[in-house]
């Protein structure tokens, strides 16, 4: 094909004109990638074309571009990944548009971008999306990682065709004569392709997820679950909504998905799937009239064109009027066709269509017998295994009957327990009554104490009196306080004294209450206990006789330290003469002071004043040039982050604070301005920082939020400049309120909490202290349950013997095996973490990467916990079946939770690893030989079950017709209770499980992200 050609068909392809791209052209453009196996030359016609200035253009030119990644040579994808960047660019440029062809173009650019990464990391998948069962396996090599990788990709895929499908529907009038008008089918005619991907991705998404579900538990599936049903309900509404616009009824034939989605819990649903087909019938045109072909026709050029088919067009076009025609020979000849040619021939056509339909017919019939086989084949695998859980459900019964009986008895031995601690709370009772007596005493010592604190409290008053005389008496003043001290101090430690003998008391008594509840022996033991406090209250009486004693010799103290303070206070009559006169001349003498004083305050005040003035026009300046740059066109490149526009906006509002009690400080005190002057220039750099971060964050987030925000830090500037103008007026300095500027900070600092990223709420250094808090907690839990297994081991040698001592070997060493090799696995994870945090972290600390990446940063600990948790668990169960107390099924259950546990930790490690990484492959080696160890396990936990419980033979031999009658009733009945048991009990499993990831997305923060998977 001439590559000119080619370019003069990209050019008509892709024109401002508002009309649908026509499929000539567009198939010219498919071909010549074929021809050249590339794309070189569709970009280089592309880079012509000026895509950012008109919307139309760039519309049309992505839906060739989609056409090209579905149909065009594999090539195509190589050649345009070079140009991805450019495209993320217009994408972005097109997203400030919320309206029209410009929002489109976003959207569709990014669902371009999705793809073409899409096809880089899944290289099997074609650019069409057609692949058979066995090729999707090959694809994801049989790895349950892989698939579950690939679903949450197909997930990201299918979110970008459905936004690309509500887009255009929205930007639509839906009334059906829209989409037979030319600016209605420019629009809906790339959402073809779009139904296309849709239907191959709601396919292999069903088929992945019953194969997930086949491999892991249903829980840890609950967000794929999720998504899915989300994503079933749109796309079934949009084909149904597709499916009755006029212009696709001629164009496509759309599927219609079923009425509910499939249960993934159920296995055998998988039979009930059917994958939906889109048709594109061979006579379908597009709207300008060329036949609409897919890729398998395009690529086959050689085959030449019917001549029937020219034929039957120019007789659609011209009529068929052979027999009347002059020139027709064939007539003159007599070889013309007659009615009953015709009519066989038209049969012979309706033969054929019905043998094709009977084809088509008896293809179907094998599928669905194919299907109903294999649905028989699981009911009979289930109904082998409700006969399983029949035995295991008998001599569960036993168990149980066992258990009731030790209930019983435990009952009876609780009810004569309760009667003798009946008894001993009686004697309790006379206990307590007889401390009450004792505190009441205790009570009148307070009493007597509190009387000479009254009387201390005097003495300190006429010492209060004395102190204000001159300084001729302080050494007499010293000499009594010392001595008032003295007292005080006394009578202090005995009443420390008397509440340490106190609480010697309660503790006793307290030490009695024990030994009543825990001995509860006889009465004899309370009546020790009662002579003892008897005792001690006579102690105590003889104490108490003592401390009357030392108070009456110390009221007589005190009445002797009064008579000395009157003859003090004489002399501080004759001393309070002398003092006046010298008063008198001091008075002179300060008030010639206090006039130079006046002077120069006035001077400092005028100083004062001054530099207040200098200091608020600074901060002006610093505020009125951080405004002056949000008009500045060098400062659009600057950006900053939503998380330091809090931060700075906090510190501001913090220092309006401490500029406010400044403010009030210097009313109350003019001489006190040095913190004024602080908070002042501290106010102009916050503010102004506060003013530049906001412009610069409004530059990284959406047009409608950084417009508000604009205006947020704008309106606070302004606001700032008149505060400041208010605080350098010296009659409004009083009256100056930072309400309204408290108000505009506040609302900056709320515009941008709403623009942080999630998962911020833990400070840096915390999130990735506790990331390696909990691997660290890991491999802990994870030895001491090595160690824990090897102290059994060792026990169960030396008490056991026989069979038993060899199932708990050998179930001891499968444990020992798992736990080394989820501690091989702990090892794998953190290597590769440290590796994903050194390649992703750039300049930043560890601590900040882990706070960046907070969703990846959270789910790595709770991947961590889960695997420590289970491990202990699993090892306190393989310690009750070694004793002979525990279920081996708990033993098995316990092991499958680990292989859940461990794949979390896989799947959250090697979400952002690098797929070449070497520590990647030994992680993922690590978490097959947790499974291999895992399954070694149950093996062994089944085996030694299988070894240990007595198989019990049945005696029909002395048995009658009507007896084997009767007991097989009695095995019906209770197989029918048993079986009503076991499905409760997974009914309420099943509600276990569900409330158990609602708590868990609760923590983590997973219902804040419904919408991104």
């Amino acid at each position: 094909m001439d590559l000119a050609k080619m370019a003069v068909s990209i050019n008509k392809a892709i024109n401002t004109q508002e009309v649908a791209v026509k499929e000539k052209h567009a198939r010219t453009c498919i071909l010549g990638t074929h021809h050249e196996k590339g794309a070189h030359t569709f970009w280089a016609a592309v880079h012509r074309l000026p895509l950012s200035s008109n919307a139309v253009l760039c519309w049309k030119f992505c839906h060739v571009f989609h056409k090209l990644l579905r149909d065009g040579h594999p090539n195509v994808l190589k050649d345009s990944m070079r140009n991805k960047p450019d495209l993320g660019d217009m994408s972005r440029m097109w997203g400030h548009l919320s309206e029209g062809y410009g929002r489109l173009c976003s959207i569709y650019l990014k669902l371009l971008i999705t793809k073409m990464d899409f096809h880089v990391k899944n290289p099997h998948f074609p650019g069409n999306l057609q692949m058979t069962d066995r090729q999707l396996d090959e694809a994801g090599e049989n790895d349950v990682n892989n698939f579950f990788q690939m679903t949450v990709e197909m997930f990201d895929y299918m979110e970008c065709e459905l936004n690309l499908f509500l887009a255009v529907f929205s930007s639509l009038d839906m009334s059906r004569s829209m989409s037979v008008t030319a600016t209605g089918q420019c629009r809906l005619a790339p959402l073809i392709q779009v139904i296309l991907d849709c239907s191959h991705l709601y396919d292999y998404t069903v088929k992945l997820l019953f194969k997930l579900h086949s491999c892991l538990p249903a829980d840890t599936l609950q967000g794929h679950r999720d998504r899915f049903q989300e994503q079933f309900k749109k796309l079934k509404r949009l084909f149904y909504r597709s499916s009755n616009l006029q212009y696709f009824k001629r164009l496509i034939q759309i599927p219609q998905l079923p009425e509910n989605p499939p249960n993934f819990l159920r296995a055998s649903a998988l039979s009930e799937h059917i994958s939906p087909v889109v048709v594109i019938p061979l006579e379908a045109s597009s709207p300008d009239s060329e036949p609409l072909v897919e890729t398998e026709d395009l690529v086959d050029t050689d085959t030449p064109p019917q001549p029937s088919s020219l034929e039957n067009k120019f007789d659609d076009l011209f009529g068929t009027s052979s027999a009347t025609d002059p020139f027709n020979f064939n007539s003159q000849n007599g070889t013309y066709k007659d009615d009953k040619d015709r009519l066989i021939e038209q049969l012979s056509r309706e033969i054929r269509a019905l043998k094709e339909e009977l084809e088509t017919f008896r293809l179907e019939s094998g599928r669905l017998v194919q299907a109903l086989r294999s649905q028989v084949s699981e009911l009979e695998a289930e109904l082998a295994e409700q006969a399983h859980l029949k035995q295991q459900a008998l001599g569960e019964g036993e168990f149980l009957r066992a258990e009731l009986e030790d209930l019983r008895r435990v009952k009876e031995d609780t009810e004569k327990e309760q009667r003798c601690l009946t008894e001993i709370e009686r004697k309790a009772q006379a206990n307590e009554q007889r401390y009450t007596k004792l505190k009441e005493k205790y009570t009148e010592l307070v009493q007597s104490h509190a009387d000479l604190l009254r009387k201390n409290a005097e003495v300190m008053k006429q010492m209060t009196v004395a102190r204000a005389a001159q300084g001729e008496v302080e050494s007499v003043r010293h000499e009594m306080q010392e001595k008032v001290k003295l007292a005080k101090e006394e009578a202090e430690l005995r009443e420390q004294e008397q509440v340490e003998q106190l609480q010697v008391l309660q503790r006793d008594l307290c030490s009695s209450r024990e030994e009543l509840e825990t001995l509860r022996a006889t009465v004899v033991s309370s009546q020790q206990a009662s002579e003892e406090l008897s005792g001690r209250l006579e102690a105590l009486q003889g104490e108490k006789e003592s401390l009357s004693d030392r108070l009456v010799q110390k009221e007589a103290e005190l009445s002797g330290l009064g008579a000395e303070l009157q003859r003090v206070q004489q002399s501080l009559a004759s001393e309070r003469e002398s003092g006046v006169k010298a008063s008198e001349a001091l008075q002179n003498q300060l008030n010639e002071k206090e006039s130079r004083e006046q002077a120069l305050e006035s001077q400092l005040a005028s100083a004062r004043w001054a530099a207040l003035q200098g200091a608020l026009e600074e901060a002006q300046r610093i505020v009125q040039d951080s405004l002056s740059r949000l008009d500045d066109p060098a400062h659009i490149s600057c950006t900053s982050s939503a998380d330091y526009l809090v931060s700075r906006s906090q510190a501001a509002l913090e220092c309006v604070d401490r500029l406010q009690a400044a403010q009030d400080r210097y009313l109350t005190d003019r001489t006190d301005v040095s913190e004024l002057l602080r908070s002042v220039a501290h106010f102009g750099h916050l503010v102004g920082d506060t003013i530049v971060q906001g412009s610069a964050t409004s530059h990284m987030v959406p047009l409608e939020q950084a417009d508000s925000l604009s205006e947020a830090v704008r309106v606070c500037g302004t606001e700032a400049l008149g505060f400041l103008s208010r605080l350098k007026e010296e009659e409004s300095l009083g009256s100056v309120d930072s309400a309204r500027l408290r108000d505009h900070l506040a609302s900056i600092q709320a515009i941008a909490e709403k623009l942080r990223p999630r998962g911020l709420e833990l400070q840096q250094g915390e999130l990735g202290d506790l990331v390696e808090q909990e691997m660290s907690a890991t491999s802990i839990a994870v030895e001491a349950a090595a160690a824990r297994i090897e102290e059994m081991l060792s026990k169960s040698r030396a008490a056991d013997s026989g069979v038993k001592m060899e199932v708990n070997e050998r179930i001891l060493a499968s444990c020992t095996e798992l736990m080394q090799a989820i501690k091989v696995l702990v090892l794998s994870s953190k290597d590769l973490q440290r590796d994903i945090v050194e390649s992703g972290r750039g300049a930043a600390s560890t601590k900040e990467f882990y706070a960046k990446n907070s969703r990846w940063t959270e789910g790595l600990i709770s991947a961590s916990k889960a695997v420590g948790w289970g491990a202990t668990v699993m090892v306190d169960a393989a310690d009750l079946v070694v004793q002979g107390k525990g279920k081996f099924e708990e033993l098995m259950v316990c092991s499958h939770e680990i292989a859940a546990s461990t794949a979390q930790l896989v799947a959250a490690s090697k979400v952002k690893a690098d797929k070449d990484s070497g520590n990647l492959a030994k992680l993922q080696q690590a978490s097959r030989g947790v499974t291999q160890a895992t399954a070694s396990l149950v093996a062994s936990t089944k085996s030694g079950k299988s070894q240990i419980e007595e198989k019990d033979t049945m005696d029909f031999s002395s048995m009658t017709l009507t007896q084997i009658k009767r007991q097989e009733m009695d095995s019906q009945v209770r197989v029918l209770e048993l079986e009503t048991w076991l499905q409760k009990e997974r009914e309420r499993l099943g509600e276990l499980r569900k409330k158990h990831y609602e708590l868990a997305g609760v923590a983590e923060g997973w219902g804040e992200e419904d919408g991104t998977g």
